[in-house]
């Protein structure tokens, strides 16, 4: 398929496993570059919004219709592909892994944001540029959570942090400027982290309204 200028978008899509940042890969599926790995991507056509079809797509592709998404920059090299001038406006896409893990669609997976493979295109670009807008996004903005369950150990969102920022966290000075921040609720349920463990830890949920609040407002936390 050859033409002179065309629109389309791709999403990356990231989730915490637990143990690291991970994100969504697929292969592209006809030449140039059959079997090549990409980001999910897709055509934009006219009428439609590019945000209307990016969801659409992690609709089909993931199953999901909530999500959080946000617009990542407009990608617009002359030559960024051979087939023609292809305008790319990029999205971010942050996922809680329960809800995603299980789901097995055909020429996707997912990999460690540090090992993604050499994709087609300009596609390691804004997989990188997306990976520094959600580094900035955690010290403004709570939406880490977003990558969480919905009930969540200390634990968990002190490694969530150290992978979103690439770095040590002094858990001491971490756990206050949370507990400052009213962000989370003990919900007085404990569980046992891993087998073995004889100290229990505790479960935390999300303040909702502190949530909002902080989400429109920011705020600074300086790790």
């Amino acid at each position: 398929m050859k033409f002179d200028v065309a629109l389309g978008t791709s999403v990356v899509v990231m989730a915490f496993d637990g143990e690291r940042l991970v994100a969504l890969i697929g292969e592209k599926s006809q030449e140039p570059y059959k079997g090549a790995p990409m980001l999910p991507s897709n055509w934009v056509s006219a009428g439609v919004s590019v945000e209307e079809v990016a969801k659409r797509m992690m609709n089909r592709i993931l199953g999901v219709e909530k999500i959080y998404l946000e617009q990542l920059n407009a990608f617009a090299k002359v030559y960024r592909n051979p087939m023609g001038r292809v305008v790319n406006i990029a999205y971010f896409a942050l996922l809680n892994w329960d809800v995603v893990k299980e789901v097995k669609t055909p020429g996707y997976k997912w990999v460690s944001l540090e090992t993604s493979p050499e994709m087609i295109f300009d596609h390691n670009e804004i997989l990188e540029m997306a990976y520094e807008r959600l580094k900035r996004r955690v010290k403004r903005r709570p939406i880490g959570f977003v990558m969480l369950p919905k009930q969540f150990t200390f634990n968990m969102i002190h490694s969530l942090y150290e992978q979103c920022l690439r770095k040590d966290l002094d858990k001491r000075n971490f756990r206050k400027k949370f507990m400052r921040s009213e962000l989370l609720i003990d919900t007085e349920e404990t569980i046992f982290e891993a087998p073995g463990n004889k100290k229990p830890s505790r479960l935390y949920e999300f303040n909702q309204q502190k949530y909002d609040k902080l989400t429109l407002k920011g705020y600074d936390f300086k790790f």
